[in-house]
């Protein structure tokens, strides 16, 4: 698989990561993850960060598509991810989720953590929830771009980065991604042809090493796109 190159310089590599390949391997996995052909092509990353995981700066998920990071030296490694934690990356998504909203745009704050029984999954949970002082604060804003016959196009920006944050968000609101194996309901309906759910990370503004703010932009896949043209 050949890697799809939205931008590099001496610090950092931006990606179009395509959906089905996971970033890097969290668990023993046979598949061939992206940093195994990040480290294909550029040997050098192998010295950055820490295995397994090395130069990536952030992740998506196996099945969600879009712009994702990599670092190709320590320094700039420290340097990226530090305005992730401080919440100094502007990140923005589309999803297209089951129904239509309630509201045009919001804003979700809940407390997140792995959910009881399905280390898999998270869950939100209530300030009054049993242990949630140990659950992480999780903000997203979202506004609906179109209302379609059954479903929502929405925009989604994460304002924290929490794991499964938008698909866990979106599933409380009663509105779970289409294609989420994971959060959907049982039975929910599918557009014709679509495989995976939809969601891609579109937008990413940073401050990269060498100075400048910088925007990067992904396309929509073809899938996702063939999905909307059907409905």
């Amino acid at each position: 698989m050949e890697l799809n190159i939205l931008y590099q310089d001496f610090d950092v590599l931006v990606l179009d990561k395509p959906a089905g390949l996971v970033v890097f391997p969290e668990n023993k996995t046979e598949e061939e993850t992206l940093i195994d052909l990040v480290i294909e092509k550029y040997p050098e990353i192998e010295s950055v960060g820490k295995p397994p995981r090395y130069g990536v700066v952030h992740r998506l998920d196996k099945d969600t598509s879009g712009v994702l990071l990599v670092a190709k030296n320590d320094k700039a490694l420290g340097f990226l991810q530090k305005q992730f934690k401080e919440n100094k990356v502007e990140k923005k998504y589309l999803a297209l989720v089951i129904g239509h909203l309630k509201n045009k745009e919001g804003e979700i704050k809940t407390l997140i953590g792995r959910a009881p029984g399905d280390r898999r999954r998270q869950k939100v949970y209530l300030p009054t929830e049993p242990k949630s002082e140990t659950k992480r604060e999780a903000i997203t804003r979202y506004k609906v771009v179109e209302e379609l016959k059954d479903y929502t196009l929405v925009e989604v920006s994460p304002k924290t980065g929490r794991k499964h944050q938008i698909r866990t968000h979106l599933a409380y609101l009663g509105h779970p991604i289409v294609g989420d194996r994971l959060y959907g309901f049982k039975n929910q309906p599918y557009p014709k042809g679509l495989n995976r759910q939809f969601l891609h990370a579109f937008y990413l503004k940073i401050t990269l090493p060498s100075g400048p703010e910088k925007e990067f932009k992904s396309e929509l896949p073809s899938d996702l796109k063939n999905a909307i043209k059907d409905l």
